[in-house]
């Protein structure tokens, strides 16, 4: 069992880990999104290419902003990359709305958790919250495009889909810190 820590360095150190393995799911996704795409609604490739070379950026950005904080990459950075394109080709395979709710629910999610973190980072890591916020804008584009892109009624399957991606994200999100995330927003939450 993972204790909680009092080290705000842990702290940042699992964000860190955690966005950084956030991004190789996203890249995941959109790159199975693509592939599915070329088939069956070209027209949206543009838009998904644009953010998958945003996803690649910030991965980048990460994984160098590691060493200095002496963050490592995620354990299950396998899962994360596996998931991400099954994901992104079952969503694909539902057709182009679902590949944009897919967004819309993952951004959603990975907004919430960039809040929190903003939150945590302001008064300790300057540097680390920067880059989180240029990243939170980029990502907020993301979900607002996804939601322009839908058109008609919100269905149950929209519903549906959009609950249970949201859900998958925040689960791949505990996976990736092997439950550390059930520590870490409490204690950002106390060292706010």
């Amino acid at each position: 069992m993972l204790l909680p820590s009092s080290d705000p360095q842990l702290t940042v150190r699992r964000i860190l880990k955690v966005n950084h393995a956030g991004e190789t799911g996203a890249i995941n996704i959109y790159a199975a999104q693509i592939s599915v795409a070329r088939r069956f609604f070209p027209q949206i490739i543009p838009d998904l290419d644009e953010m998958r070379r945003d996803e690649v950026e910030h991965c980048r950005l990460f994984r160098d902003a590691m060493p200095a904080r002496s963050a490592k990459p995620c354990r299950v950075m396998a899962l994360w990359s596996l998931g991400g394109y099954v994901l992104g080709f079952c969503t694909a395979l539902l057709g182009e709305r679902m590949v944009w709710v897919c967004t819309e629910a993952v951004e959603a999610t990975v907004h919430k958790h960039l809040g929190d973190q903003l939150r945590f980072l302001a008064s300790r890591d300057k540097d680390l919250h920067g880059l989180i916020l240029s990243i939170q804008e980029q990502e907020l584009a993301h979900l607002s495009d996804a939601q322009a892109h839908q058109h008609g009624p919100k269905s149950a399957g929209y519903s549906f889909g959009f609950w249970s991606i949201g859900l998958l994200t925040s689960l791949m999100i505990w996976l990736s810190t092997w439950g550390d995330l059930g520590w870490m927003g409490p204690e950002m939450a106390r060292q706010r």
